[in-house]
């Protein structure tokens, strides 16, 4: 194939959901109606019978949610798909932040039983500043669920989103029945089975709605024909475009668990879903717009996860081609000008790898390094393009870390910075003294923290409270005059990772306050870092 044809049906998409909505599941039903696992949780792969999900830490196996992006290769009908799998927790929020600059579309599941609910809503929201296309999946038909079109009008209300849905549920619960094909009048039954009875991946099969009457709940009939009867005269149908700009969201109804809806969800993806979209960048410091068949090879790393394979304390970039064919064994460099030689990179099933000899754009693929790159990093095969930053937000939590072991603060420290690195916490170091300061954005990013500290590490670690609160980012055009304020200010003051320099304060009104008597400096929640 040629290189307009390999990236044209490379598709690359994010799940996103509020905790619980059944994201997991959907995720791995994907994966086996794709073909790419053989059950729930079991990755075929060289033969072997291994065990694993997109939730692959031990953490996330022990307490059953996401606490950390996964990236997921499968081919289906000819196109290649990569799923980005990300957290649900709002406390891992700006993980999902940075996946989602490297998605070109998402699917938004949400449960039936509760719709829009906050996470939801603040994940929507981020999609919708980089104007992401979403496919709407209303989870958990088998179970109570709200009236279709009371689900509806909570995406139109709280989303701004016209809502097209192509296909319509007969009832839910114990009268769910299966669903009705809008476009074409065909119906999908749904008849309850246990894995053990045979539950197969796939789209379900079509039978005109006649044949099976006798064998769905009268009831249940009724409310389908009645509610697609409105659906078709009310709600508009799919305008593709408007899907594009992210106007308009598709709906397919099903369960996750018992398979039903998910292959129809694959194929609405076939239809729908784009091919790699262009990216803006810079180019020898002029605005450029860099396409999916442009030969060069660039792309930008979007996530580091070290310790995939704790034997070997790896640390792996997670790399979004965005234009050319890239070839084993390349040479890219960063806009820096630090050249890095790839002799071996990855193509994930979420902790499963396998060395990809080519890959395109809209592909993820992992670049193990030793630290020489970060969040944010643009490649390119002159080195010469750099993309938008990726940025990072001020934390709402702050603790001083230590070991129980003061023999291994350096061990410490060396952790922290490579959890940093990878963008799971943030490390502060103050001016004064030797703390190290870290920053999240919830508690449970710190309860993650210890784990891996101990499992990966082996370090036992208390985060106690930090003598700050607040911390914001010190900007100032005037290199003399910022200098004279964190010289002022050595015990307010400190450093990231990057060394940029921070304002670490024990609440808003002292942020306020200094900006106030400071007014050529900028203290900002957020920070872009160069690259």
């Amino acid at each position: 194939m040629s290189l307009t044809e390999e990236a044209g049906r490379r598709r690359t998409f994010a799940i996103i959901s509020h905790p619980d909505a059944g994201k997991t599941t959907l995720t791995e039903n994907l994966l086996l109606a794709g073909g790419a696992i053989r059950a729930a949780g079991e990755v075929a792969a060289r033969g072997e019978r291994r065990r694993t999900t997109s939730d692959w830490m031990k953490i996330e196996r022990d307490r059953g949610i996401s606490v950390s992006a996964s990236v997921m290769t499968f081919e289906y009908r000819g196109n290649v798909y990569n799923l980005l799998d990300t957290p649900g927790h709002e406390d891992f929020s700006e993980d999902t932040y940075r996946t989602l600059t490297a998605a070109d579309c998402a699917i938004m599941v949400l449960d039936a039983a509760k719709g829009i609910e906050p996470q939801t809503l603040k994940l929507f929201e981020v999609c919708r500043l980089r104007d992401i296309p979403i496919v709407t999946f209303i989870n958990k038909m088998d179970r109570e669920a709200l009236d279709p079109l009371e689900l509806l009008d909570q995406i139109q209300d709280q989303l701004q989103l016209d809502c097209a849905p192509l296909y319509w549920p007969a009832a839910s619960g114990q009268r769910f029945g299966g669903m009705s094909d809008l476009r074409t009048g065909e119906f999908l039954h749904y008849s309850k089975k246990t894995a053990d009875e045979g539950l197969t991946p796939g789209e379900s099969p079509r039978v005109a709605l006649d044949d099976v009457r006798d064998q769905v709940d009268p009831s249940a009939l009724e409310e389908l024909e009645e509610g697609a009867e409105m659906a078709v005269e009310m709600l508009p149908e799919i305008d593709k475009q408007a899907f594009l700009e992210g106007h308009m969201t598709p709906v397919v109804f099903g369960t996750a668990l018992r398979h039903f809806g998910v292959g129809e969800l694959l194929s609405v993806l076939e239809e729908f879903a784009p091919a790699p979209r262009p990216h803006s960048c810079h180019r020898k410091d002029a605005e450029h717009t860099l396409n999916r068949d442009d030969k060069g090879v660039a792309g930008f790393v979007f996530k580091i996860q070290a310790n995939m394979d704790p034997n070997h304390r790896d640390r792996v970039a997670f790399l979004r081609l965005c234009s050319g064919e890239f070839k084993r064994g390349m040479r890219l460099k960063t806009a820096g000008g630090k050249q890095i030689n790839i002799h071996n990179p990855l193509m994930f099933l979420a902790q499963d790898r396998e060395i990809a000899e080519t890959a395109y754009a809209g592909d993820v693929i992992g670049v193990p390094n030793h630290g020489q790159l970060r969040v944010g990093d643009s490649l390119s095969e002159g080195g010469d393009i750099k993309f938008a930053g990726i940025p990072n937000f001020a934390p709402e939590i702050l603790r001083r870390a230590r070991t129980t072991d003061p023999m291994k603060a350096k061990h410490l420290r060396k952790a922290l910075e490579g959890l940093a690195e990878e963008g799971v916490t943030q490390l502060f170091k103050p001016n004064i003294g030797s703390d190290m300061i870290v920053g999240a954005v919830g508690a449970l990013q710190i309860d993650v923290m210890a784990e891996r500290m101990v499992n990966e590490y082996g370090l036992d670690v208390v985060f106690e409270e930090a003598p700050y609160n607040v911390a914001r980012w010190i900007h100032c055009d005037d290199d003399a005059v910022l200098e004279a304020f964190l010289d002022k200010n050595k015990s307010a003051s400190g450093t990231d990772l990057d060394d940029a320099p921070v304002y670490l304060a024990k609440n808003a009104w002292d942020v306020g306050y200094a900006q106030e008597k400071n007014p050529e400096l900028r203290f900002t929640a957020t920070k872009e870092r160069a690259v």
